[in-house]
């Protein structure tokens, strides 16, 4: 059937052809040519690349840009400023070296002692600055106030309160105390005080403009603390819950002046550099273990941890 049709279609196209030509040629009539017309179609802000094709750099791919019709914005590198809390510590106060060991009674410690006399000056300024704009500012009261917001700062970070946290401390201190707690449990509790906490510093900067003032005393804090941090696995990495431990610490804690609403906030901590090393961290590692084929599990082979190999010293 395919076979007869193809032959019969062969048969009739010659014939179709010459009947057309010979129609055409006694009516005189000529067929009219094609007509090209050039149609503009869209305009393609963006080719892709070619395959196998080296990248070009950052100017070629701008000139290509404006070529093209492009126009390319200018990226301006800013940084955001907070005018809530200051960038950093302001002439830092620089700690005595062996402070709470040695006795005022001692030789070096009455030399301590009359070296911070001399550099209270300038805090004495600052404190006249802090009580014009907060008249309820007192040395004698502060020190309470300030160990209250550190306790409560510090209960706020173990139960992950980022509202109340953020009230306790300033916006610059706020990354530094989070930084690195993801996925880990913190255990901290305040035990007592071994001594009453005292302020030993005080200044009182401008940011911005001249009249912008900030706040910022410093506090000595000698206190008994307990501090455990455990992995995502539930292991202990640092501290342990049971064991206290004397703590010194010297808090800053700082104020916006000029906000009526402003309130004293933790902004950071002074560690000396007479400090000791810190403990390190205990960190969970994987042991390699043997390759197990797709019909075995671990526990049918008994494996145990082999022990390390001794080694030999040789002189």
């Amino acid at each position: 059937m395919a076979t007869s049709i193809c032959r019969t279609l062969k048969y009739f196209q010659p014939k179709t052809c010459l009947n057309i030509k010979c129609s055409a040629s006694l009516l005189d009539v000529r067929l009219p040519q094609p007509l090209l017309l050039p149609i503009r179609t869209k305009k393609r802000y963006f080719i892709p690349p070619a395959v196998n094709v080296k990248q070009k750099s950052q100017s070629e791919q701008e000139a290509k840009a404006r070529a093209a019709g492009v126009v390319v914005r200018q990226q301006y590198i800013e940084r955001a400023i907070n005018i809530s809390c200051t960038a950093g510590i302001f002439d830092p106060y620089v700690p005595p070296e062996g402070d709470a060991r040695l006795s005022t009674l001692s030789k070096e410690g009455l030399k301590q002692r009359t070296e911070q006399l001399r550099q209270s000056a300038a805090s004495q300024l600052a404190f006249r600055k802090i009580k014009d704009h907060d008249p309820e500012f007192s040395t004698k009261e502060f020190p309470a106030l300030a160990q209250q917001i550190f306790i409560d700062a510090h209960a706020a970070l173990t139960q992950f309160n980022k509202e109340k946290l953020h009230s306790l401390v300033t916006e610059r201190c706020y990354p530094e105390m989070v930084r690195g707690n993801r996925y880990k449990t913190l255990r901290w509790r305040f035990i007592e005080s071994l001594e009453p906490p005292r302020v030993v510093h005080a200044r009182c900067p401008d940011m911005i403009s001249k009249g912008n003032l900030y706040g910022q005393v410093t506090l000595r804090m000698h206190s008994r603390q307990t501090l455990a941090i455990y992995d995502r696995f539930g292991r202990l990495m640092l501290g342990d819950e049971d064991e206290p431990r004397d703590v010194l610490e010297y808090l800053v804690l700082e104020r916006h002046l000029v906000n009526p609403y402003g309130c004293w906030r933790l902004h950071g901590k002074i560690v000396p550099a007479w400090a000791p090393p810190k403990d390190p961290i205990i960190k969970t590692v994987l042991i390699p273990g043997p390759k197990l084929k797709p019909e075995e599990e671990f526990k049918d082979l008994n494996y145990q941890v082999p022990k390390p190999a001794a080694v030999q010293w040789h002189k």
